[in-house]
C-alpha cells in the first residue's frame, strides 16, 4: 500500500483534519556556541513534532501541564524494553534538560479510577519528565481506544520510530487485543497483507525470544522472514536462540547471532551418515541417510544404462521388501 493510501486510511478512521503546518527545519549550524547549542537542543524538540501533533493543535485541544504520577502507561506497548532507559535517552534528557519541554505530548483521560490519565504518544518525553522531575506538557483529547491506538501507531510511523520487528509486536498486540484489522492496518499505515505478514512473524517467534534479540534496527523484513523459515526447520530453535544469547554482551548483533545458531544447527540435523556400496571389489557408489532422506549416488565411472536399470527394478524391490515385512 502506498503512503498516500495508507494516509487515507488513517483519515476514514479519524476523520478529516486539516492540512500539517510547514516543515520545521532539521538541522542546527554546527556551532559550539552556548546559545546555538541551546538552539540546537530546540530543534531536537520540534523534530519530535509530527503532522498529527500539527493537527491536534490546529484543533484547539488544550494543553495542560500534568504529574507524571497521573499518567497510566498504554495498554498496548509499542516499543522493546530499554526504549526509556537513560543510555537510549541521552539527547532527549538534555534537550530537556536545557529547553524544557516544548513539543507537548498527547494523553486522554481515563474512566478506570487508577489514574486520571493515559499515555497516547510522547513516551519518551514523558519518561524524561519523570527523570528530571519536571511535569509532563501535553494535549489532553477525550479519545476511544481505537482512536487512542491508531494515534500511537501514527505518530511513530510517521517518524519511522519503530523497528520492523517492534511493529509485528505491536501489530499482534493489537489483535490480541480484539481490534480488528481495519484499525491495526491505520495504526502501522500498511495494507492488509503486510500486516498479516506481520503477525505471523509474531506468532511463530515467541514474544520473550523477540524481545531477547532485541529491537534489532538495522533488520527488515527480508531478514525476519528468513528467520523465520530457519525456525520452523531446526529442531528445538528456541534451546538454541537462549543458548546462543545467554553470554552476549552489549553491543553484539543478537538477530545475526540467533540466526547463525538456527542455520548452524540446521547443519548439523542434515549432516549424513555415508555408507559405501560395494560390487565386485570396487566402490561404485553411496548411501547417504540424512535427515531430508536417503540418498544413492554412483561414480563417475558407473554407466548411465546401468542406474537406469537399477531404477526400473526399484518397483519390483519395493515390492519384495514389503512382502517381506508383513511376513515378518
Amino acid at each position: 500500500m502506498s503512503r498516500k493510501d495508507s494516509k487515507g486510511m488513517f483519515a476514514n478512521v479519524l476523520g478529516q483534519m486539516q492540512a500539517p503546518a510547514p516543515a520545521i527545519p532539521t538541522q542546527a549550524p554546527n556551532s559550539q556556541s552556548p546559545h546555538l547549542k541551546k538552539v540546537a537542543d530546540g530543534i531536537r524538540q520540534m523534530q519530535e513534532r509530527g503532522e498529527i501533533l500539527d493537527r491536534l493543535l490546529k484543533e484547539g485541544d488544550r494543553i495542560a501541564e500534568i504529574d507524571v504520577e497521573d499518567i497510566a502507561q498504554s495498554a498496548i506497548q509499542d516499543r522493546f524494553e530499554g526504549a526509556y532507559d537513560d543510555s537510549a535517552m541521552t539527547e532527549m534528557l538534555e534537550s530537556i534538560r536545557q529547553q524544557g519541554q516544548i513539543v507537548p505530548g498527547l494523553v486522554r483521560p481515563t474512566s478506570d479510577g487508577i489514574k486520571p490519565f493515559q499515555i497516547v504518544y510522547g513516551r519518551r518525553r514523558l519518561a524524561a519528565a519523570k527523570a528530571l522531575g519536571l511535569k509532563f506538557r501535553a494535549i489532553v483529547k477525550d479519545l476511544t481506544d481505537e482512536q487512542a491506538i491508531i494515534y500511537q501507531g501514527e505518530e511513530n510511523t510517521n517518524r519511522d520510530d519503530l523497528t520492523f520487528i517492534e511493529k509485528c509486536s505491536f501489530a499482534l498486540a493489537q489483535q490480541e487485543a480484539g481490534f480488528n484489522r481495519d484499525v491495526i492496518c491505520a495504526s502501522l499505515s500498511t495494507g492488509k497483507s503486510h500486516i498479516s505478514e506481520m503477525i505471523r512473524i509474531a506468532t511463530t517467534v515467541p514474544g520473550d525470544i523477540l524481545r531477547l534479540i532485541g529491537r534489532s534496527p538495522d533488520t527488515g523484513r527480508r531478514r525476519w522472514m528468513e528467520f523465520v523459515e530457519h525456525w520452523h526447520q531446526a529442531d528445538n530453535a528456541d534451546g538454541q536462540v537462549r543458548a546462543a544469547l545467554a553470554y552476549v554482551k552489549d553491543g553484539a548483533d543478537r538477530f545475526a547471532l540467533a540466526l547463525n545458531a538456527l542455520k548452524t544447527q540446521q547443519v548439523k540435523q542434515n549432516t549424513s551418515s555415508v555408507h559405501e556400496i560395494e560390487a565386485s571389489g570396487l566402490i561404485i557408489g553411496t548411501l547417504a541417510h540424512a535427515k531430508s532422506g536417503s540418498k544413492i549416488n554412483f561414480n563417475k565411472s558407473v554407466p548411465t544404462d546401468f542406474a537406469e536399470f537399477i531404477a526400473e527394478q526399484l518397483p519390483l524391490l519395493h515390492a519384495q521388501y514389503l512382502k517381506k515385512n508383513r511376513k515378518e
